[in-house]
């Protein structure tokens, strides 16, 4: 009998959801940089701090997905992975939506946030992390069929001549 092939240590998807976190994070820091700028021209202190909060609490609400879903892989070959792996995506959206409302309260009386400017930074980051998103998965190639182990074959291969036709007779 032969044994198993062995599990990947990292999935298929792993590049991919690495290559969004790294150009999310670049794309977010060239964000939030222009956003700070543009805001203290329009608010001064006030506006800078505003677009610098929308941009970054986008950032870091579509990077816990990917996160998630990386830590979540570490997983892949358990006989629980598919629970865990949902119960920890789940949880990263949980958490998302949880942490967003608190941020959302705390920001909310703030004498320092100009709303037009954080919704504007907020909008920002959003669009610009869908695009990164978008951007990497077209470039990514993936398999259509991935992450999968064939058995070894033992025997020789079936060749026409070794494949038996019925006779004529029967």
């Amino acid at each position: 009998m032969t044994d198993p092939a062995p599990t990947p240590r990292s999935l298929s998807s792993t590049p991919i959801l690495t290559a969004v976190l790294r150009w999310g994070g670049l794309l977010t820091g060239a964000l939030a940089v222009l956003g700070a700028i543009v805001g203290y021209l329009l608010a001064q202190a006030e506006g800078s701090f505003s677009a610098l909060a929308g941009v970054l609490t986008a950032a870091v609400f579509l990077g816990i997905t990917a996160a998630s879903i990386l830590i979540a892989n570490r997983w892949f070959g358990d006989p629980l992975f598919v629970p865990i792996f949902f119960g920890i995506v789940l949880g990263g959206w949980l958490l998302k939506f949880v942490v967003f409302i608190v941020v959302l309260v705390l920001l909310r009386g703030q004498d320092w946030v100009v709303p037009p400017i954080f919704f504007v930074g907020l909008t920002a980051g959003v669009v610009a992390s869908l695009s990164v998103d978008v951007i990497v998965m077209l470039r990514m190639r993936l398999p259509y069929v991935s992450d999968v182990s064939l058995p070894a074959d033992s025997a020789a291969p079936e060749t026409p001549e070794s494949i038996t036709k019925p006779s004529a007779d029967s």
